[in-house]
């Protein structure tokens, strides 16, 4: 039977085949919002030292110009650009980022926890992050959010994983207006990805560093989230809850 429709935040999900995107420029600034600007952040590093103002993709627009393609408009800011979000009046363009559904070969999804080494301790989410713009005169494309999304498996997993190997399955629009692409991989046995995990946290603490994940669980529907303590993605529960009824819609017709 398949579950009830998920009760979780408000967070679009877009099915798209094809994605484009354009590069945009960024919006002007007064003087008083960048000085605001800049004060906000200085305090959130007092706060955070974790954080740190390196280069990142902000969105523009998201537009449908045809059923199944999406047109993403991007600009190049640094992290600093989000504390506009805590600036009266000022206007924070939403971040872009990437992560991956990674499926168990008995079709549970691999979540993990942030560290206190990252801006968001303690939440779950999609192995993932924020894109990073390219260099000058790069294109950043379907093939670039790829690349990212793989090298995010790799650094946070230890999980090698070819970038074409990866399928755009889902674009979400969610929390500050945040635009998320979501791959799936193929799947893996869980012995194998908490082996890799497991690696990757060992290594980081031989050098004497915090991983960015410290834990990783798998689940099988939103319930299994429910029991998970701590905070969660806005976007993580609608996914789940989509993967879990596509998986069970495939269930029901295959032969």
């Amino acid at each position: 039977m398949v579950p009830p429709p998920s009760t979780g935040p408000s967070v679009d999900v877009i099915e798209a085949t094809e994605l484009r995107l354009v590069e945009e420029p960024p919006p002007q600034l007064s003087a008083e919002h960048r000085a605001a600007r800049d004060r906000v952040w200085d305090e959130l590093i007092r706060t955070n030292s974790a954080l740190f103002d390196g280069p990142v993709v902000a969105c523009t627009s998201l537009t449908r110009p045809h059923p199944h393609e999406l047109l993403l408009g991007w600009t190049r800011v640094t992290y600093r650009n989000f504390a506009l979000r805590r600036v009266p009046g000022a206007t924070a363009l939403p971040s872009l980022f990437v992560d991956v559904l990674q499926p168990t070969d008995d079709g549970r999804l691999l979540i993990a926890r942030m560290s206190t080494a990252t801006a968001h301790p303690g939440r779950w989410h999609l192995p993932g992050g924020s894109v990073e713009h390219p260099d000058a005169g790069q294109p950043l494309d379907s093939a670039s959010l790829r690349h990212n999304a793989a090298r995010e498996l790799l650094e946070e997993l230890g999980l090698h994983t070819v970038p074409d190997d990866l399928t755009l399955w889902a674009v979400t629009c969610g929390d500050h207006g945040n635009v998320g692409v979501h791959f799936t991989a193929r799947a893996q046995p869980a012995a194998l990805l908490i082996d890799r995990f497991t690696a990757v946290s060992s290594t980081a603490a031989a050098v004497g560093e915090l991983p960015e994940l410290d834990r990783i669980a798998f689940v099988q529907g939103p319930a299994d989230l429910a029991a998970l303590e701590g905070p969660h993605a806005d976007y993580l529960e609608p996914l789940v809850d989509r993967y879990v009824r596509i998986l069970l819609s495939d269930s029901v017709t295959r032969p």
